[in-house]
């Protein structure tokens, strides 16, 4: 099995950006689409109503409720599996994420301040809940990965001195370079100029020309190299849901191979 190269240029519980390769576009999809609907999370499907005096339908707070985002411990659960919650405030209060009540201490709200409903005084809302474990290609309030792309790793090359005459126009580039100029390039955000380092273009402000001042450029795409910036709901660390991502296509190419060898 071929070896890839993972490295993180910014990293984070819920957020970041890392660089892989080699691999090719079809694998780099593969693997964002696994990210988006493959990976189960917990959200909840059915809401049972014992008292709603609000101002609001039944409808409309179970559909809040239904894209309020909840823990999912990789591995702790099967497909398919519920989780009861239930939630009571009485007004004048604002009835948050944070006030739903599971039956299992591994599956709650991964964020507490998520506003449901605004009581005024004498309403009340009290309820059930059974939140299920699904998948983000059954229903997008599955998806764990709520912000996943993915580009070519770019290199800049430095060509030649700007002309005399030349505009003065920025240069906008979008994504991660790989520094391969350092000589002719300046310190910017931080990043000081190195060779092979990994720069997001944000530290130059997306304008070559603040790194590269008064040179004439040429970029390429990096073969084999992407760029992948992902972010989750806080069901699960960005760890954690490439890693199940990456497990689900290995396991449906173990199926597939388990197949054609029938």
């Amino acid at each position: 099995m071929e070896d890839y190269e993972v490295q993180f240029v910014d990293r984070s519980e819920r957020e970041a950006r890392f660089v892989v390769q080699p691999i090719t576009p079809a694998f780099a999809n593969g693997i964002r689409r696994a990210m988006i609907a493959d990976v189960p999370t917990f959200s909840i499907d059915t809401v049972r109503f014992i008292e709603n005096s609000s101002v609001m339908f039944d409808e409309q707070i179970g559909l809040r409720l239904g894209l309020v985002p909840l823990t999912t411990p990789p591995g702790e659960f099967q497909m398919g599996e519920e989780v009861t919650l239930s939630l009571d405030v009485e007004g004048p209060e604002t009835a948050y994420s944070g006030d739903l009540e599971s039956s299992d201490g591994m599956v709650g709200a991964a964020d507490d301040k998520i506003p449901i409903i605004d009581l005024k005084e004498d309403q009340r809302l009290e309820l059930e809940a059974d939140a299920v474990l699904d998948v983000g290609k059954e229903h997008a309030k599955h998806q764990g990965g709520v912000a996943v792309s993915y580009r070519h790793l770019q290199q800049v090359e430095v060509v030649g001195d700007a002309g005399e005459f030349d505009d003065d126009d920025p240069q906008i580039l979008r994504g991660v370079i790989e520094e391969q100029a350092a000589e002719d390039a300046v310190e910017t955000g931080g990043y000081e100029p190195e060779d092979g380092q990994l720069v997001p273009t944000e530290a130059f402000d997306n304008d070559l020309t603040n790194r590269y001042p008064g040179k004439e450029l040429e970029v390429t795409d990096v073969d084999g190299a992407f760029v992948f910036d992902v972010e989750t709901d806080g069901s699960f660390s960005v760890d954690e849901l490439v890693v199940e991502a990456v497990g689900t296509i290995e396991d449906r190419a173990a199926e597939l191979k388990e197949s054609v060898q029938l």
